[in-house]
């Protein structure tokens, strides 16, 4: 039987080796999701929520072990895990309120005996591929609307957050999902693979651009649901106008909250010549003051990085940056010892030939760079192959609206960033990604829409 090694990033200290799936197993364990769906889809929406509210009630019990797990195998700062949990309860509710408006049937038509209306029905089964840094919020995006509205879920947690998933899934069974209708799946990609070769009616992947496009390769073949969350390298402008030490606090938090791995962490920022020094002190100010170290510590800001081989992307960005003339205000290198640290980093001199302001660094690094007005501002922020979030710092909301509009990014930001909200759709443009979690059209998202024509006996 194959294993999954689970290390802790922060020691390199092996935690635990779990038994993994295979082929045999993943195509198994579709079966009997495919056999389970339907019974799970009868239940009444009332004993369906039933489940997920007793779920919140283990989350919030369990709220302290769970943050420990998370920290162990991630690296994330232990105060930054509960963060990530308490966060996720005003989704849960978020899901639990809304789910019985966004799936009613909707009349749309009465005339002359025939009417018309819209229900909406679950996809069937959900194949979810998930991701490690968010692993609570990104699987629960899925999970909870996919369960809610009458799908099954096989669940396949990033390798780096396995023993999270697994907390997911217990969870979610003592709370009353039965067993066969959420299937947690513990292995690397090969489990991944094993997972799109299976029955499903819908993919709902989040990670990199690089596997997201492999799964689209995959899936084009068949007509089968496909949703990916991907990268991003996320702008903000900070105008002339802005209140300059908020935007720095501000924006320095959204490039290194989490270590800077985030999807939509400030990876590239653009300040307005007449408040560029001054915005540069005080934003070098502000990452000084951020406390690298043990992430089980209290006082933790950053922690590990979670996958080792990223050190080399982050090491090679800043080369690349320093070689074509940017100048290093502060970090820039690894830790050498145990475990997986780099120094929070910040680049000026900064272009647009350099990867640092071009590929995804999913990491505490970020490049500020000196424009001229407004419309040079735009030019640059669009000028990506990513459309995850963007944002403007003014005391013009009207200016703010108008620079925003023409930014191409699933979400945007005013005076605020690194900011998600259940309540919005969650969603990219270009290689960010297609489709969107979160919302009413989230849960919709796991929902087709069947077209009703009744006519009564004439």
């Amino acid at each position: 039987m194959s294993t999954l090694a689970i290390l802790n990033p922060a020691t390199d200290e092996l935690i635990i080796e779990l038994p993994a799936d295979d082929a045999e197993s993943v195509a198994a364990k579709a079966k009997i999701a495919r056999a389970a769906q339907p019974e799970w889809a009868a239940v009444p929406l009332a004993g369906r929520k039933a489940c997920i509210a007793r779920f919140r009630e283990g989350v919030v019990r369990d709220l302290e072990q769970l943050a420990l797990v998370l920290t162990r195998e991630t690296g994330k700062p232990i105060r930054m895990a509960r963060n990530e949990l308490n966060g996720l309860l005003p989704r849960i509710d978020f899901f639990l309120q809304e789910v019985e408006a966004a799936t009613a049937p909707e009349p749309m038509h009465d005339d002359s005996g025939m009417r018309e209306e819209i229900r909406h029905e679950p996809l069937g089964v959900i194949a979810n591929i998930s991701a490690w840094n968010y692993p609570w919020f990104v699987g629960c995006n899925v999970i909870l609307p996919a369960l809610l509205t009458g799908n099954a879920v096989l669940y396949k947690p990033s390798e780096y957050a396995t023993l999270t998933g697994l907390e997911i899934a217990r969870l979610l069974h003592e709370a009353g999902v039965p067993r066969q209708v959420m299937m947690a799946l513990v292995g690397t990609g090969e489990v991944g693979a094993a997972l799109l070769e299976q029955e499903v009616d819908g993919v709902f992947f989040t990670g990199s651009h690089a596997t997201g496009k492999r799964i689209a390769e995959t899936m084009g073949k068949r007509f089968v649901k496909l949703q990916l969350e991907l990268g991003g390298k996320d702008p903000t402008y900070v105008c002339e106008d802005a209140e300059v030490q908020a935007a720095a606090e501000s924006l320095a938090d959204g490039a290194m909250y989490n270590t800077g791995q985030s999807c939509c962490s400030v990876e590239r920022i653009y300040v307005h010549e007449k408040v560029h020094d001054d915005f540069v002190d005080r934003f070098v100010d502000t990452v000084k003051g951020f406390r690298m170290g043990d992430p089980l510590r209290e006082d933790t800001y950053i922690g590990a990085i979670t996958r080792a081989p990223q050190l080399d992307v982050l090491e090679a960005q800043v080369d690349d940056a320093i070689a074509k003339g940017a100048s290093l205000l502060v970090g820039g290198e690894r830790r050498i010892g145990e475990g997986n640290w780099f120094d929070p980093t910040v680049l000026v001199h900064v272009d647009h030939t350099m990867e640092i302001m071009r590929e995804e660094s999913f990491g505490p690094v970020v490049g500020i760079m000196k424009v001229r007005d407004d419309e040079e501002a735009v030019h640059w922020m669009n000028d990506t192959r990513y459309g995850l979030t963007a944002g403007v710092f003014t005391k013009d909301e009207q200016r703010a609206r108008r620079i925003l509009s023409r930014v191409h990014a699933g979400t945007v930001y005013w005076n605020c960033c690194d900011r998600v909200s259940p309540r919005l759709p969650w969603s990219g443009v270009g290689d960010s990604g297609v489709g969107l979690t979160l919302s009413k059209y989230g849960i919709q998202a796991f929902t087709r829409a069947k077209a009703w024509h009744l006519r009564g006996a004439g």
